[in-house]
């Protein structure tokens, strides 16, 4: 639980400033947000046991979970919630995945 306020935390404040554009600050910190959770996630199953393949989901759906919390906690209290945002998100864990695979053989 501490986590999830940690992720929710690095967002508080003026999410948006100059309105909801695809390349901003915000964009940036959603896209290494979610890298972020999608590698520590990775990690962390793998740590327990659970296989490469496995792990590997596992994580998607954690920081998948974590991307959509965001926006739904955002709608839910005054935030502004973002399909860009959830792109940035995407991208990032993504762009983790592709890594990920390649890291162990």
């Amino acid at each position: 639980m501490r986590g999830f306020l940690l992720l929710f935390s690095l967002h508080f404040g003026d999410e948006h400033p100059k309105g909801d554009t695809w390349f901003s600050a915000d964009k940036a910190k959603h896209f290494f947000t979610a890298a972020f959770v999608q590698s520590a996630s990775f990690g962390g199953l793998r740590a327990l046991g659970a296989g490469r393949s496995w792990s590997l989901t596992g994580a998607t759906v954690v920081s998948s979970g974590a991307s959509i919390g965001k926006e739904i906690f955002d709608a839910k209290f005054g935030g502004t919630p973002s399909a860009k945002d959830l792109t940035w998100d995407a991208a990032g864990i993504i762009a983790a995945s592709a890594l990920l695979r390649r890291s162990e053989h």
